[in-house]
């Protein structure tokens, strides 16, 4: 992760109710996308016929090695007509980070946390203490002319607190007008910010022992913290919203059209270089297993079925 801009103060950590609404608010975003992707569903077995499929969901509880508990969450997967697979994960987790991982997560380097008040003066963030809220998003259609699409925004305190977030488009078969729709609607929400964060994108989901990017790009942040704790998180709901409206629209334009074997067989091959990149760089997928995570959810980002040459 990157290192953040900012200095341990009192207004850095969330308060137990800013944490609440934030977890709160990534629960309720998870159930709008499960809302949205069966509407598709159905319209697709309006017209094709078929069984129209719902999500599953399950809950998880986060296992720590001393038995206490950490938080956890609820994974809704689906395998559908339309969508191959998706997956919508919404989770709340504490507890301390390895010895080992500490160094890579800013402010859990053991390091005592400001106090908020003189009341709250105990070391709440010491010896790589953390919480986490979020919400990830993977779509894996079985059309390959409807892109992938992967979105997470996330809430963590150490011994800071900070808003991270990402959303982007991973089309197998390029297509401008769904990839100008895209970055357009994130543009409208990260404003003056949306060059930074595309470059950030763009650098981020490369595939480096290829050379080559992971998807048509969008927008990635993970520091965010400018001292107006309810600033930040609007930014972050909007994001998820704009997402939310974004990408339906665009499986919609492609809903219907046919696609050829060779086609499918692009596909294939395209998801096993998607799958290189989340198991060799992913950041989310190694906090996940680092930090005793649901194994099944981490690696819910991975296609269902994929191809190597």
């Amino acid at each position: 992760m990157n290192q953040l801009r900012l200095k341990p103060t009192p207004q850095s950590l969330p308060t137990p109710a800013q944490k609440q609404r934030a977890a709160c608010w990534f629960t309720e975003l998870q159930g709008q996308f499960c809302v949205a992707l069966e509407e598709i569903e159905q319209e697709y077995a309006t017209q094709k016929g078929g069984a129209v499929q719902k999500f599953q969901r399950k809950d998880w509880i986060r296992e720590t090695h001393d038995n206490v508990p950490g938080g956890g969450g609820n994974m809704a997967l689906l395998k559908g007509q339309v969508f191959e697979k998706a997956g919508v994960n919404a989770s709340e987790v504490f507890g301390q980070f390895s010895k080992e991982f500490r160094a890579q997560i800013p402010g859990a380097d053991g390091a005592v946390a400001v106090a908020r008040s003189a009341e709250q003066s105990r070391q709440e963030y010491e010896d790589g203490a953390f919480w986490a809220a979020g919400i990830s998003l993977v779509v894996h259609p079985r059309n390959p002319k409807i892109p992938a699409v992967h979105m997470n925004t996330r809430h963590i305190a150490t011994r800071f607190g900070w808003f991270g977030g990402v959303a982007d488009l991973n089309p197998v078969f390029p297509d401008a007008q769904d990839v100008e729709a895209f970055h357009a609607a994130l543009g409208r929400v990260c404003g003056t910010d949306t060059p930074a964060w595309k470059k950030e994108c763009d650098e981020y989901f490369t595939i480096k022992h290829r050379k080559k990017p992971r998807g048509a790009g969008g927008v990635f942040f993970d520091d965010l913290n400018r001292g107006d704790w309810e600033a930040d998180f609007a930014l972050v709901q909007a994001l998820g919203e704009a997402v939310l409206k974004a990408y339906p629209a665009i499986a919609r334009r492609h809903l219907f059209e046919s696609y050829t074997p060779e086609e499918r067989e692009a596909q294939l091959v395209w998801r096993g270089h998607y799958a290189e990149f989340n198991l060799v760089y992913d950041r989310g997928t190694k906090f996940g297993l680092m930090t005793g995570g649901n194994v099944d959810a981490v690696l819910m980002s991975l296609p269902p079925e994929a191809k190597w040459l």
